[in-house]
């Protein structure tokens, strides 16, 4: 392809709203542009990277014996009503309504689908197991969008599916995902590491994402970096010593005007903050609860919907004053609630604690677990903090941000009898499908190898992921001699089978070599006179920032060797 015919709009300035690096030189490089907020367009540099990254993607699932479909984006409400889903995915749900008044929504995601198929088709035992998978546009209607290609209303994802019989035949399919995904990602060159993860609306008995570590990510994971260990922080643990004991004594009320924030109440009362207890009231699809933690500790919403069993929200003012009889910043576990209390770990045979006395202006010391609390439940429901002791080696635990580029889950049978997909075993008993779901980000994988690999120049793809293997840079295009040699390079690489790009262009030489270090291809080829005139030609190995003067006889083979160089090994 001459450049002079590609379209390849690069920027010199870094758009103003561009934060993230790869949203800058995604944009500078001219592989996307932005039509609204989280909706792109990609150009040909762009969607030939996605096109390899989906290459990879599909030789991976075909291994392990995955079948391709392409499921429908427009879906009739029914569906997702029948799992409850419609009313779970909230908001972030695109919904709209035909011309016949019936309500459709855009997929987010393809659980209900997949089980609609399977319901009337998969009626045996001996149709079991299948995995089917999908690389299909996604849509969600993100309230803030970000990062470019990191969060966007419009997505590209590899959806895929496991049809079991039993729980024996999801831990297979689940093992066989997970190895795909590790080659998939070894294969694009990504320095991934594996978490535990909340399953979230997806649901399901276990899950776990593949990251890659990135201050431009949006999601924290505790990180041990002597044992392995990593979690994100949904569902994060560490091992962490109990609350600081006071002096045991009866439950006596104090007044506390107007002190209503822990270190409010820890600096009147001169008191340690972690002998304070934070009471927090949420509500379930099940009704209220109230969270017990330490004063010094964070809730997990996440661990606490986990444990609810259905989103939380925390409750209005007016709704804590109507169940609790008392303003935020006064409420306490004790007395006779009408809701479920899950107290934190760190609480349990705590004595001689603060807590809200349930009447404003007033808060109660001497406070003991098991004397004057009951929780319903025992749980971990803090967030972990940095340097915290890791709950596998001991080690101190680092909090890191990072890009989630892949999330596996085992569903179980929770979409397939909702839905009614069930199969006959050898005795000719019913029983539900056994599901799992497994996704790849494709944007993200680009996103988090730019965001890794970039230097101040640009972008250094590997040959992987490379829009091209290389591009030559004819310096002087009034020289005859010069055009003709970068003419037959570029001829000889093409009929190797190197994807190359020319740079045909009357434009001065350093405008050529910035370009092409912004956008990132491999491998260099410059034709100059100077050198001509020595029987070289200089190579450069975007890929490391090196360079070298080779015969002319010596290119294609100077190329081919750095393709081999800067391909990730599996």
């Amino acid at each position: 392809m001459r450049f002079s015919h590609y379209f390849a709009p690069t920027l010199r300035e870094t758009p103003a709203d561009a934060i993230s690096i790869s949203h800058q030189l995604m944009l500078r490089a001219g592989l996307i542009r932005m039509l609204s907020a989280g909706i792109y367009s990609y150009l040909p540099l762009g969607w030939s990277s996605l096109r390899k990254t989906m290459g990879i993607v599909r030789e991976e699932m075909q291994n392990i014996g995955a079948q391709e479909f392409q499921l429908p984006g427009l879906n009739p409400i029914e569906v997702w009503d029948e799992t409850g889903r419609n009313g779970g995915f909230g908001e972030e749900m695109f919904r709209l309504t035909d011309r016949k008044g019936r309500l459709h929504c855009l997929a987010p995601t393809h659980e209900e689908i997949i089980c609609s198929i399977a319901r009337g088709q998969l009626r045996s035992w001996r149709d079991l197991p299948q995995i089917w998978y999908q690389i299909q546009t996604k849509f969600r209607d993100e309230p803030r969008p970000r990062g470019g290609v990191l969060r966007m209303r419009q997505f590209i994802m590899k959806d895929s599916y496991s049809l079991d019989r039993d729980e024996q035949g999801l831990d297979h399919s689940y093992e066989l995902h997970r190895m795909a995904y590790e080659r998939t990602f070894k294969r694009c060159g990504l320095d991934y590491f594996i978490v535990g993860a909340s399953s979230g609306l997806m649901g399901g008995a276990q899950s776990q994402e593949f990251m890659v570590e990135s201050d431009s990510g949006e999601d924290e994971v505790a990180r041990c970096d002597g044992c392995g260990y990593a979690a994100n922080m949904e569902v994060a643990t560490s091992l962490v010593s109990p609350v600081r004991n006071g002096d045991p004594g009866p439950m006596t009320e104090v007044a506390t005007p107007g002190q209503r924030t822990v270190d409010e109440v820890s600096t009147f009362l001169d008191i340690p903050v972690d002998r304070l207890v934070k009471t927090l009231v949420y509500v379930s699809s099940s009704g209220p609860l109230m969270a017990l933690v330490s004063g010094e500790d964070e809730l997990s919403e996440s661990k606490l919907t986990s444990i609810a069993g259905s989103p939380v929200r925390p409750a209005a003012a007016d709704e804590v004053l109507e169940w609790m009889g008392a303003g935020i910043g006064f409420l306490g576990p004790h007395g006779d609630h009408k809701m479920p209390i899950y107290s934190d770990l760190r609480l349990e045979e705590g004595k001689g604690l603060v807590s809200g006395a349930n009447r404003d202006g007033y808060h109660v010391t001497g406070l003991e677990f098991g004397r004057d609390v009951h929780p319903d439940e025992y749980v971990d429901l803090r967030v972990v903090k940095e340097g915290e002791t890791c709950p596998t080696c001991g080690g101190p635990l680092r909090i890191a941000r990072s890009i989630e580029i892949g999330h596996i889950f085992k569903l179980g049978t929770r979409y397939s009898e909702a839905m009614g997909a069930t199969y006959l075993d050898e005795g000719g008993v019913e029983h539900p499908i056994v599901m799992g779901s497994y996704g790849i980000g494709i944007e993200r994988i680009i996103a988090a190898a730019i965001e890794t690999r970039a230097d101040v120049n640009g972008i250094r793809w590997n040959s992987a992921l490379a829009p091209m293997d290389a591009i030559i840079l004819p310096l002087n295009i009034s020289d005859d001699a010069v055009v003709k040699q970068a003419d037959m390079i570029y001829d000889e690489l093409n009929e190797a089978g190197i994807s190359t790009l020319i740079d045909d262009r009357d434009a001065r030489p350093g405008v050529k070599m910035k370009d092409a270090d912004l956008i990132g291809i491999p491998v260099q080829v410059i034709v100059s006179p100077r050198n001509l005139s020595k029987g070289t030609v200089e190579i450069k190995d975007r890929w490391r920032e090196e360079r070298s003067y080779v015969k002319r006889s010596n290119v294609r083979q100077a190329v081919e060797d750095i393709l081999d160089d800067c391909r990730p090994e599996v």
